[in-house]
């Protein structure tokens, strides 16, 4: 028997599920033929312009290595100022709200601890909302996100579930149990699915699991491999616990999402703190593999490589943010992770040496050692890089990370021996005089050096967003959202939307315009933060200009270069320079705008004319937009 309801909306769901049927009545009694001329209407393709490439937003942390960069550049630093709320629905009357928002064929999907919700992503209209219904107590109530693969959603539970739905409908796929809530084991992190596998990891490291990440198929829900975050003796970092009775219960939950690189076919995952949390003299040696992002093979599951931050921790330092995959300047595969220690760290994928590590928030110049009488030390428990990691501007070679502010005073207490149901911090915590707040920091890719800094008079836990426009988007548990200049840090926009953001901040394209969704209402870990209502708020520009009369009026760089690499790469290259006496890169030198677009309209042979006369506008439009692309080569 199944273990879940739908939850259908009101008259909205009704009159979606006529339009559904309507279309699919139409689709079989037009036929074939006529299926075939209307695609070759060209009206039809003239009316509906080329979509943005990565104009959607497919995954928690948008793209599988994590770089959450929107390529949208319609909202810019000149205009974000008008940017103002579409619309907004509230999700939940109440509890926490940590999901990364997803957009994938016209649809925004969200969800709570309990619920996932499809919604129409410029409305806010409910299409539909699935309704999990526990089979036993939660550990911990909380959920941040959805995967998608092959039209099929895929999501964790707070009482060790994964669940498959259908993504047009709701319906309920399968069904598979990964952990047991009655020691404390919970799937709070948003899965990562490719190539036919959906990867989730469980989380509840204080109440003394032994953490692990368990790959499941899409199709059916039959586990494929797992890997154990706490090795035994005999396995690769099994001798890296001195007490053996603690490490068959040493944490290293998986609390957040994962990156991948599907060409390497290699997942990096974060691992949790060990436990007991304030003892480290408890469990003696380096603690594997807690602290640390893990490099498996993604079809196996096979251990490849490690980097941890903080070995033996004894502050709760964990890494609670997934890793992001990128290419630096010198064209170097390196990885970006933001732990709960304060510091970006810089990771050669090659040489698996750390090539810088910048503090994003107060850090202390030494770690400090929990003590019976109470320790000061920075950051605190709930500080550092949460949930949200850091994201990559590849053009601006700039990292943006958020970040807590906050310091704690940590006591250390005689440990008790592991007991199911127990909860094994080590001591206790508590906040010291200064408030929280947040950071957002920019940082030199290739240098690791800070470019700017933005404080927040809140803590940083939503995510931050840079796009091609040179903005970027974020917000504080005081419930504001910000836009920030991607060069200087500037504030242009600041709104107060009544509830603490502490999940996903995005950025997608509908029908040509350029939205932001986030979410805002949150009662988890909000720091004194704004609570509000769990809801889902969708942003554009007050006015779009025509989108005609905005072409006709300025050059569309972008657009240039995707039809230079249509239409141009194959005999010049990327770089401009593969022809012998045509080099590209110096072009602004020997003609200006205008004679390179009569250039391009009538080339000398061998050229052949790209575009067939008689031009159109639209031809027209595009042959200087190629030549603007081409022109700042110079």
């Amino acid at each position: 028997m199944s273990n879940t309801v739908l939850v259908p909306s009101t008259d909205a769901m009704a009159l979606y599920n006529l339009v559904v049927a309507w279309r699919t009545a139409t689709r079989r009694a037009l036929g074939l033929a006529a299926v075939f001329a209307l695609m070759s209407a060209p009206a039809a393709w003239a009316a509906e312009a080329e979509p943005t490439p990565g104009g959607e937003w497919g995954g928690y942390n948008k793209t599988l290595d994590g770089q959450r960069f929107s390529p949208l550049r319609q909202i810019t630093p000149a205009n974000a100022a008008d940017l103002t709320e579409v619309c907004r629905v509230e999700v939940a009357r109440n509890g926490s709200f940590q999901a990364g928002l997803v957009v994938i064929n016209g649809t925004l999907f969200a969800t709570t601890p309990t619920d996932t919700v499809a919604l129409d992503p410029v409305t806010c209209v409910v299409k539909w909302r699935h309704r999990y219904l526990r089979t036993r107590d939660p550990a911990l109530a909380i959920n941040r996100g959805v995967a998608y693969f092959d039209g099929r959603l895929f999501r964790g539970t707070d009482d060790g579930h994964v669940i498959a739905l259908d993504a047009d409908t709701g319906k309920e796929l399968w069904n598979d149990e990964v952990g047991d809530s009655r020691l404390g084991e919970f799937v709070s992190s948003a899965p990562v699915a490719w190539n036919g596998i959906v990867i989730v990891g469980v989380a509840g490291g204080e109440w003394g699991i032994r953490g692990r990440v368990v790959a499941l198929d899409t199709a059916s829900g039959r586990e494929i491999w797992r890997f154990n975050t706490i090795p035994v003796a005999g396995e690769p970092g099994g001798d890296s616990w001195k007490d053996t009775d603690w490490a068959a219960h040493g944490g290293g939950g998986s609390w957040t999402s994962f990156a991948i690189d599907p060409i390497a076919a290699e997942v990096f995952l974060p691992v949790g703190n060990p436990v007991p949390d304030f003892t480290p003299a408890d469990r003696l040696g380096q603690n594997l593999f807690t602290n640390c992002f893990v490099v498996l093979d993604v079809r196996t599951g096979k251990l490849k490589w490690w980097y941890q931050l903080a070995p033996n921790d004894g502050l709760d330092h964990d890494l609670g943010a997934a890793p992001m995959l990128f290419r630096n300047g010198a064209s170097h595969d390196m990885v970006a992770v933001g732990g709960k220690d304060g510091f970006l760290h810089l990771v050669d994928r090659g040489t698996h040496k750390v090539l810088s590590k910048t503090p994003v928030t107060t850090v202390d110049a030494k770690p400090v050692t929990p003590t019976p009488a109470g320790v000061k030390g920075c950051p605190g428990v709930a500080g550092g890089v949460a949930w949200n990691g850091p994201a990559f501007d590849p053009g601006r070679m700039t990292i943006f990370v958020g970040a807590l502010d906050f310091c704690t005073i940590f006591k250390a207490e005689v440990t008790k021996k592991y007991q199911q149901g127990g909860f094994y911090m080590g001591g206790k915590w508590s906040p010291t005089s200064e408030p929280p707040s947040g950071w957002i920091t920019a940082v030199d890719a290739d240098t690791g050096k800070v470019r700017w800094k933005f404080h927040a008079p809140a803590p940083v836990l939503a995510g931050v967003t840079p796009t091609a426009g040179g903005v970027v988007f974020g917000g504080d548990n005081a419930g504001h959202f910000y836009v920030l200049n991607s060069d200087s840090g500037d504030v242009i926009k600041t709104v107060d939307t009544g509830g603490s953001l502490s999940g996903g901040v995005i950025s997608f394209e509908r029908a040509g315009r350029q939205y932001v969704a986030f979410t805002s209402g949150n009662v988890s870990r909000t720091l004194y933060g704004a609570l509000g209502r769990p809801s889902v708020v969708v942003m554009a520009l007050k006015d779009v200009p025509d989108a005609k009369a905005a072409r006709a009026a300025t050059a569309d760089v972008a657009n240039g270069q995707r039809l230079f690499v249509k239409n141009c790469f194959v005999c010049h290259g990327a770089d401009g320079k593969n022809i012998v006496g045509s080099d590209l890169s110096t072009t602004k030198s020997r003609m200006n705008l205008e004679a390179l677009q009569a250039w391009i309209k009538k080339p000398t042979p061998p050229m052949p004319k790209v575009y067939s006369e008689p031009l159109d506008a639209d031809d027209e439009f595009d042959i200087r937009d190629i030549a603007a692309y081409v022109e700042q080569w110079h």
